[in-house]
């Protein structure tokens, strides 16, 4: 029987590197083509083209794959996306891959400047995100380029998918895909496939920066952390687990030296 898997986000988290471990496994394979993102269920015409219209559009290129995937982290942020979804796919999975939202809010802020929509330095843009939303044009980008901030209170995104897929939603996190090898194989093992494998695609760096990214002020990284407290706190409660970030042993960098 084949399943559906949609990774979902959030948006600079590494999901780009989650896909590629995923399509390098012979039970998986990924939409075609993966850039850019297929965003299906971000149209409301979604539903009524159908899951034949789905997979011959996606998929033409699966053979025995026993899991067909889906990486749009636009759906995130888009909470009708999952009724759009739930309406076409029978119990797909849903991996939501996080991390830490000050590191995550530094290499958004990289990834609008690399791409001519930010002009500020990063330490302006996120002190003025503190204190408001930059405006943004949505016929431009599906979501907001400089969202460095809300982009990672991702507890305010989570209910729609909860709700809509509640035993078929797996929350990653980027610390823990790069420095424990058992995390791919525990999600192969969720999705139904074999967990012994190991992807050659492993060590491979994917949407890495270039050169170091710029010093925060102690005193901004300390705003930002009491920015995210109460959302990590209620996060941490729904899953059940410490957040990586937040684990006393830890220091949080906002260095992009690993895998994006």
């Amino acid at each position: 029987m084949t399943r559906h898997l949609l990774v979902i986000g959030a948006q600079r988290c590494g999901t780009t590197y989650l896909a590629s471990l995923l399509d390098a496994h012979p039970e998986i394979t990924m939409a075609r083509p993966a850039k850019p993102e297929p965003k299906v269920f971000l149209s409301p015409y979604a539903p009524e083209r159908g899951l034949e219209w789905y997979r011959s559009t996606y998929f033409g290129h699966a053979t025995t794959e026993r899991v067909l995937g889906e990486k749009s982290t636009s759906y995130l942020e888009h909470p009708e996306a999952a009724a759009r979804a739930a309406s076409v796919l029978t119990a797909p999975a849903v991996v939501v891959q996080l991390r830490d939202p000050v590191a995550r809010a530094v290499s958004n802020w990289r990834f609008s400047t690399a791409h001519g929509w930010e002009e500020r330095p990063l330490v302006q843009a996120l002190e003025e995100n503190l204190e408001a939303a930059r405006p943004w044009d949505p016929a431009e980008v599906s979501v907001s380029p400089y969202a460095y901030l809300e982009r990672g209170r991702y507890v305010d995104y989570l209910d729609p998918w909860l709700d809509r897929f509640p035993a078929d939603v797996h929350v990653l996190f980027l610390e823990h895909l790069t420095a424990r090898p058992e995390t791919i194989g525990a999600l192969y093992a969720a999705l139904g496939v074999d967990a012994a494998f190991r992807p050659p695609v492993a060590d491979r760096v994917v949407n890495q920066s270039e050169g170091p990214p710029p010093p925060l002020p102690e005193a901004l990284h300390d705003r930002l952390r009491d920015y995210f407290r109460a959302s990590d706190a209620v996060l941490e409660q729904r899953l059940g687990m410490q957040l990586p970030w937040s684990e006393p042993s830890r220091s949080v960098s906002t260095s992009e030296g690993g895998r994006q």
